[in-house]
């Protein structure tokens, strides 16, 4: 009886962390600057919307095989092919910020970056990040933005 129990117990723990690994959360970005979000899980399900915009960060909530199921900053959500994701690097500011030419705020301010622009991080610490947008790099505070700085 003692031994079964032990299987029992071994068996639901690798149930109970295998099942989190596939539906972890994680962030990600658009690999393309044209990305089809579908309705379901396969390319015979039909296109939902199409997404126009290169390295937006969106949060993969739910896989299937070679498909993530994600949603983006305004809650929009669908299936994407994997193909079309990459790791996270990028995020976008809840809120408007100054980029700084050094991780200060008592540093040069160089310009102010409107909440929703897409920034590419170039590498992070605690609680700045350097990042480039358009002509732009410079460094951000990390609070209050959409995707991870991981």
């Amino acid at each position: 009886m003692q031994l079964n129990l032990k299987k029992v117990f071994i068996i639901f723990f690798t149930l109970l962390f295998s099942t989190g690994a596939i539906s972890e959360e994680i962030f990600l970005s658009l690999k393309k600057s044209k990305v089809n979000v579908r309705y379901g899980p396969g390319f015979d399900s039909p296109i939902k919307f199409v997404y126009k915009k290169i390295n937006l960060p969106i949060k993969q909530i739910d896989k299937k095989e070679n498909w993530r199921r994600i949603i983006d900053l305004k809650n929009n959500s669908g299936w994407i092919h994997w193909s079309q994701l990459k790791l996270i690097n990028s995020i976008i500011p809840l809120e408007n910020k100054i980029l700084f030419k050094k991780a200060s705020i008592f540093s040069q301010p160089l310009a102010k970056i409107k909440k929703g622009r897409v920034l590419i991080i170039q590498k992070c610490d605690i609680d700045w990040c350097k990042i480039k947008t358009g002509k732009f790099k410079g460094w951000i505070k990390n609070d209050n933005i959409w995707g991870s700085i991981n």
